[in-house]
């Protein structure tokens, strides 16, 4: 037993001396490298300068008819007949339903008989007028008489008006009895069938929509309008005049309507219970694709921002503080290192293919901002600047340069083998670790 023992620390002494001498060498290439014995992070930078960029503003809106006409009943009666298809196009004038008109077929009728008898009375009132008249300027008979006929006469006349207006009253009511569309467009579906009873100025029987061209109504809120016009006065922004704008239209699924709107109405006042600003939107839409109630983006285009400082958006982190970018900055000996520059964002834009971001504040023109090999990056860690400083925003690095596979290996480092290895397995995991860990600018 004794002699294995023995044994075993023999074994052990030169493990133990291994191990010593490995340690040593981790820790002086901890002292030539970045962190944790990394070599520094290749990164591409990008030095930001003034640009004016396309402003765009997007707001959820709702299509609507440019006429929407609710079709009621205009006698009460009985429901005959329905005319048109239901969910169609019907035109104006065209008939849509039949309300039983025998009732007033018989109203009608009394009453063309009453004019004809208030006529014959007329006649005989003015027959009457027409003797009386020469005999009582002979004195014949006495001028009271004549004077009554006339009288009756005049009211004779009135009373044909009276039922010829009730007459053309009664007809009237039996030509509503034929329910017409009063505009071109689409129809909904039929809110009573044949056989019910309608109620004159009450009962809704369908909805006519006219769609084209379309309107498409959405609000602005206080705050978004209050923000707009103050960068207005400050100059950074300028938008179309008179309310210009190019109007685009997206739908649900995210495609884009082909033909483009403009803005004909934009409220002065606010809305006292959505605290918002109505504008609405006209498009023309001749084929009827857009049908009333959909649920669309409107985009606006035609503001420019002007001297706007903005950052490719694969640039910007999260973190505990907020939205921050890496800067380039030097550490005590003059190493390029990583800084955390917290920043307040803006708009989000597209400039020649690129996704921006506005920067608000937190960066200047000059800056020098880090837009490629971030998931290696530790606040305050050293760094291998490349890309091509100067470029415009989103523009891409030139061939080899910028990436990590083509940046210049760290000193005590090996140039292809070990560098190879941790691009591929172990720098894959070790830089998902400092990429989570790189988010907290509050570590810098």
């Amino acid at each position: 037993m004794f002699p294995a023992s023995l044994s075993a620390r023999r074994l052990m002494a030169p493990l133990a001396g291994i191990a010593i001498v490995l340690l040593i060498a981790a820790c002086g290439q901890s002292k030539e490298g970045g962190f944790h014995g990394f070599p520094p992070a290749a990164v591409t930078t990008l030095v930001l300068q003034p640009r004016t960029l396309p402003a765009t503003y997007e707001y959820v809106g709702q299509t609507a008819g440019s006429k929407e006409v609710e079709v009621r009943a205009r006698v009460t009666g009985i429901l005959e007949k329905r005319l048109f298809t239901e969910g169609g196009w019907v035109k104006a004038g065209q008939a849509l339903f039949v309300i039983d008109p025998k009732p007033l077929q018989a109203q009608a009728a009394a009453l063309e008989a009453e004019v004809a008898r208030a006529r014959a009375q007329l006649a005989q009132s003015d027959r009457e007028v027409a003797r009386l008249k020469p005999l009582a300027e002979k004195r014949a008979v006495g001028q009271k008489e004549a004077d009554d006929a006339v009288s009756n006469a005049e009211l004779a006349r009135a009373a044909v008006k009276a039922a010829e207006a009730r007459a053309a009253e009664v007809n009237l009511s039996l030509g509503y009895t034929r329910v017409t569309a009063p505009i071109t467009g689409l129809s909904s579906r039929a809110n009573k069938s044949e056989g019910s009873l309608v109620t004159a100025n009450d009962t809704l029987l369908t909805l006519l929509w006219q769609v084209d061209p379309i309107w498409v109504p959405f609000n602005v809120s206080e705050n978004d309008r209050l923000g707009l016009e103050r960068a207005v006065a400050a100059g950074k922004l300028t938008l179309p005049k008179d309310n210009a704008y190019d109007v685009t239209i997206k739908l649900t699924d995210g495609s884009t309507f082909p033909r483009k709107g403009k803005i004909n109405f934009s409220d002065t006042r606010v809305n006292p219970t959505t605290g918002t600003y109505e504008m609405r939107a006209e498009i023309a839409n001749a084929d009827g694709a857009l049908k009333p109630g959909q649920f669309v983006r409107v985009a606006l285009k035609g503001a420019v921002r002007n001297n706007a400082i903005a950052v490719p958006q694969v640039a910007v982190q999260d973190g505990p503080q907020g939205k921050f970018v890496y800067v380039t900055g030097k550490d005590k000996d003059g190493k390029d290192i990583a800084v955390v520059r917290p920043i307040t964002l803006g708009d989000w834009v597209e400039a020649d293919g690129v996704n921006l971001w506005i920067v608000e504040s937190g960066l200047k023109a000059g800056d020098t901002v880090i837009v490629d090999g971030i998931a290696k990056l530790q606040p305050g860690g050293a760094i291998a600047l490349g890309g091509a400083p100067g470029a415009a925003p989103g523009a891409a690095a030139p061939a080899g340069k910028g990436t990590a596979k083509d940046s210049p290996p760290a000193q005590g480092t090996p140039a292809v083998k070990d560098g190879q290895k941790d691009g591929t397995k172990d720098g894959q995991k070790d830089g998902a670790k400092d990429g989570a860990k790189s988010t907290s600018p509050a570590k810098s």
